[in-house]
């Protein structure tokens, strides 16, 4: 190979390392008004334009409430029963709290109740089929798909495939296609007309922890594989933000994730940016405006807690 040859093939990998430097780079934090208690393994969800958070390892019933528009805080009615690992999300201008696990224990609950911030109330809804804690949710094409986590699988606390849709309508929940890799501390999203499940872990271990990801079309009821997760991690968060998704935080045997990974759904590839300014997991991930807004959190794994505030702007 020649001098100029091999300075070219320097000077060209020099430059792919920069690009890489550049893209991992892309995105921006900023801090929020911290929550006023400190939480983990919380739920939260996006209506009307304020993020609600429920639950947390503590067994915290107070419902905080964020508004980005004053960087502040409130308080809304007390939350019905104290669960932690629950799932929470907006729809049709209500909040929906499903499932989780029992403050005093880890037994999985079905419980589902809605809160209405017109009124301020809670009330009982239908409660899931499959009761189970550590499982994820999302809204598509207005009902409420709710995806694996640990349930009773042959009398054993395990990972089920649970795939079931509530419709507000009707107050009736029905079984969907199974999620072909069981999971928990997982995340799902809604993005570009498909949930897509995202990492977690195998049933409850942080040391077999997943980079799995999976799709699952309405049309045809069934999930397919997509691009795994960069990092394999569990006790993360997911946002959308109009057909790109980010993925945040989580924990492991050796710590906390402060990654920050974005998956494509137009081209169906993922990319880098920049860090979560405090590494965390247990937390929860909103987007409002534009932005993706990072709450609460364990910096350590298992039973730690934060009242962080964290914004991504991308």
């Amino acid at each position: 190979m020649s001098t100029r040859c091999a300075l070219f093939l320097i000077a060209l990998l020099a430059a792919v390392q920069m690009g890489l430097a550049h893209a991992q780079q892309t995105g921006s934090w900023s801090k929020g008004a911290a929550m006023p208690s400190q939480r983990s393994e919380i739920a939260a969800a996006e209506v009307g334009g304020k993020i609600y958070v429920v639950g947390g390892f503590g067994g915290e019933l107070e419902l905080e409430i964020y508004d980005p528009a004053t960087d502040r805080w409130s308080r809304g009615a007390a939350v019905p029963r104290s669960v932690h690992h629950a799932a929470a999300v907006g729809l049709n201008g209500k909040l929906y709290l499903i499932g989780g696990y029992e403050h005093h224990g880890w037994a999985p609950v079905a419980a589902v109740h809605e809160y209405d911030p017109a009124t301020d109330r809670w009330r009982t809804r239908a409660p899931l089929p499959t009761a189970r804690g550590a499982l994820a949710a999302a809204v598509l094409d207005g009902r409420i798909h709710a995806v694996s986590g640990v349930g009773d699988v042959g009398g054993v606390w395990r990972n089920t495939p649970a795939h079931e849709v509530y419709d507000p309508a009707t107050d009736r929940w029905s079984a969907l296609a199974p999620l072909p890799t069981p999971r928990d501390h997982h995340a799902v999203v809604a993005s570009n007309g498909r949930i897509h499940a995202l990492a977690g872990r195998v049933d409850g271990n942080y040391g077999r922890n997943l980079a799995t990801h999976e799709a699952y079309d309405p049309a045809t009821d069934r999930w397919e594989p997509r691009p795994p997760v960069p990092t394999a991690r569990s006790g993360i968060a997911a946002a959308d933000l109009s057909g790109k998704f980010y993925v945040v935080g989580g924990e492991s045997t050796e710590g906390t994730f402060p990654q920050v990974e974005g998956y494509d759904t137009r081209t169906n590839t993922w990319s880098s940016h920049a860090a979560l300014p405090t590494a965390r997991h247990g937390l929860a991930a909103v987007a409002v405006g534009g932005r993706i807004y990072v709450i609460a959190g364990g910096r350590t794994p298992g039973a730690s807690a934060s009242a962080a505030n964290e914004i991504f702007a991308p």
